[in-house]
């Protein structure tokens, strides 16, 4: 083990380090480095809210004396991101613009400089794991601070991946993170966590959205019992589960328990948010293959604990989800990650719960 408490790779070799300019891809540059990595950095710029992250990207690598490369991803961004983010808000769906990032975008245009660039090896701060099990196959595993794993995030991610990915900090507490970051005296050592959508930093989204000349559902609201509470101000200001800022004067707590295709809001009382089953669509795999019907746990949103679940595959490819006891408000659009034993099996998006 090298200084840092971290394993050592067999064979040392050149790794493209994708930097954010934050705390966790920085000090991942400096643990690489300790084990004796030829570091290099790559900074992705996906839109103008990124500009601030680039250059601190580039400072980090000047303090610590690594090149940073520029990769402009906007043109890809907007169509695998942006535009499917927009419009899944606009159809009453809740996306999680990471999960279309990572594969997609973030990922691919990493390892398409590491080529360039001649590294073996990715590698990000992310905190997770990769280990290559017994079958040969390469799977993520939950990182040991269950408070800040990362898993769920990257269950898209593929063998051509995962094969070349390292993720220092799966072994990390984020305290010990920072720790290293004011030991080797980094601007960003105690900078806060971004909480927020990266394109989208003032939180906004239904405004964004609508900026881009998107026209989301309007509806009403539908009480418990069919009653009529009143228009809402479109799909795009609402997710299922949500409580506050429904902006109507029922009476009694309400939330929301479906989003309907015809633009209305189903509503319901404390307790009537919870779902027993869901169908999960768009299954990704680390194999590709299917995933195996049986018991999983299961996380139904990021910050979610996973739970116990009983998964079936449908004809069309879909998987139906049982859970023994009901979980709160699994929202389509939203992604079910399936773990057993901390190793991520595979995920799909959210289709339905009921």
């Amino acid at each position: 083990m090298d200084a840092l408490g971290f394993n050592t790779f067999e064979e040392q070799d050149k790794v493209l380090v994708g930097m954010s300019g934050g705390v966790d891809s920085s000090v991942t540059v400096r643990i690489l480095q300790e084990q004796g990595f030829a570091v290099q950095g790559a900074v992705i710029r996906f839109s103008p809210a990124h500009d601030a992250a680039v250059e601190s990207a580039k400072a980090t690598g000047a303090k610590l004396g690594v090149p940073v490369h520029v990769i402009d991803a906007q043109e890809e961004f907007e169509q695998e991101v942006i535009t499917p983010f927009c419009q899944s808000y606009c159809a009453g769906r809740t996306p999680n613009p990471c999960i279309l990032c990572n594969p997609a975008v973030k990922f691919r245009l990493l390892l398409r400089k590491a080529d360039e660039l001649g590294c073996k090896f990715i590698a990000t701060g992310h905190y997770a794991r990769v280990e290559v099990c017994s079958d040969g196959q390469n799977r993520l595993c939950t990182a040991d601070s269950a408070a800040r794993d990362q898993s769920y995030m990257l269950y898209r991610l593929p063998q051509e991946v995962l094969s070349r990915l390292i993720l220092p900090l799966g072994n990390f507490e984020k305290d010990d993170v920072r720790e290293i970051a004011r030991d080797i005296e980094l601007a960003c050592a105690d900078a806060p966590d971004s909480m927020e959508i990266c394109f989208i930093p003032d939180g906004e989204y239904a405004a964004f959205i609508r900026a881009r000349g998107f026209t989301p559902k309007n509806g009403r609201f539908i009480g418990p019992d069919g009653e009529d509470l009143g228009p809402h101000a479109g799909v795009d200001h609402y997710t299922v589960g949500q409580r506050k800022g429904l902006g109507i004067a029922a009476g009694r707590p309400l939330f929301v328990k479906a989003i309907l295709p015809d633009g209305n809001i189903q509503l319901a009382e404390s307790g009537g948010e919870y779902a027993s089953r869901m169908t999960v669509a768009d299954i990704a795999t680390p194999d590709g293959a299917p995933l195996a019907d049986g018991d999983y746990r299961v996380k139904v949103r990021s910050a979610a604990k996973a739970v116990p679940c009983q998964v079936c595959g449908n004809p069309d490819g879909t998987l139906t989800v049982i859970f023994p006891e009901p979980v709160r408000a699994p929202a389509p659009g939203q992604s079910a990650v399936f773990y057993r034993g901390g190793f991520v099996f595979g995920g799909g998006f959210i289709h339905s719960a009921e």
